[in-house]
């Protein structure tokens, strides 16, 4: 089973008289990238956070956001006190520049400052409560994470089962192939050596060494060794796969780039530049892979 980097979760909870919304967003990183938008009062807590959300979610960038819930009506934190600070030092300034202060009410409530969400102090049981929330949106980013991973095998594994597929394909091609080089060559040396010259001996072992050169059976060989050591790793246990399969996609792509270099044949070729075409897709699948 595969795990993606991208995944979402959410989770409430109610302190005190208010409600919060914890939300968690993942995508792709190559290390684990925390990022927290939380109100000052849960800073304390960010090292156990962290460890936390380390442990369910092993690598990603990670935006953790808690903020209050006024999905369920108007709630009541306005900073009175800070209002009317605010509210007596415009009007000066108003009256000073000669400025009317009719407006200067719904000015004010514009200020975020003055409609923050404050947190009360919160005890060890709230803690507590918290940290059990946070663990259900990261139980919820994993589901969407696992969720998102089957999808990733199944396109994975058919990509895979294509390359394997093209390199079949290439064989009665590279039979046609050493059929038109003896041809070729056996041609070219008749318009210009003639015959009673030719080492018929010398000729052949000539172009037995010509013909390993251009030989792809071992780069065959390793390219399917390759294949099924990545269909191997989805099947591993552990959860954390995306480097290794990177690693393995590049073991196939020195194969297919050396079978490529080694053709000399157009269809060949293009059988290659398919193959080639599918691991490019491998590889930007495999990114997004935990």
């Amino acid at each position: 089973m595969l795990y993606s980097m991208t995944g979402y979760g959410k989770s409430a909870i109610q302190l005190g008289d208010k409600s919060y919304v914890i939300e968690i967003k993942t995508l792709n990183s190559k290390s684990l990238d925390l990022n927290f938008k939380v109100v000052s009062d849960l800073r304390s807590k960010e090292i156990e956070l962290r460890k936390l959300i380390a442990a369910y979610l092993i690598r990603g960038k990670v935006d953790l956001y808690f903020q209050e819930d006024k999905s369920t009506g108007l709630s009541a934190n306005l900073n009175f006190n800070l209002i009317e600070n605010y509210y007596q030092q415009l009007t000066r300034f108003a009256k000073e520049k000669n400025i009317s202060s009719g407006e200067l009410l719904p000015a004010i409530l514009r200020f975020q400052d003055v409609n923050k969400a404050e947190l009360a102090e919160l005890n060890e049981t709230d803690f507590t409560a918290l940290f059990n929330a946070i663990e259900m949106a990261l139980n919820s980013v994993n589901k969407f994470r696992q969720d998102e991973g089957g999808q990733l095998e199944k396109d994975l594994r058919e990509r895979i089962n294509s390359i394997q597929q093209h390199k079949v394909s290439l064989l009665p091609f590279e039979e046609a192939r050493v059929k038109k080089v003896k041809e070729k060559l056996q041609q070219e040396l008749n318009n210009y050596v003639p015959s009673e010259a030719v080492d018929k001996h010398r000729f052949e072992e000539e172009l037995i060494y010509y013909l390993e050169k251009m030989d792809i059976n071992e780069e065959k060989v390793r390219l399917e060794s390759h294949c099924n050591y990545f269909l191997e790793t989805i099947e591993e246990k552990q959860i954390e796969k995306g480097k290794k399969l990177g690693f393995i996609a590049q073991e196939i792509g020195r194969e297919i780039n050396t079978i490529g270099s080694k053709s000399n044949d157009g269809e060949m070729q293009k059988i290659v530049v398919q193959m080639k075409d599918e691991l490019e897709k491998i590889k930007e699948q495999v990114l997004n892979i935990l």
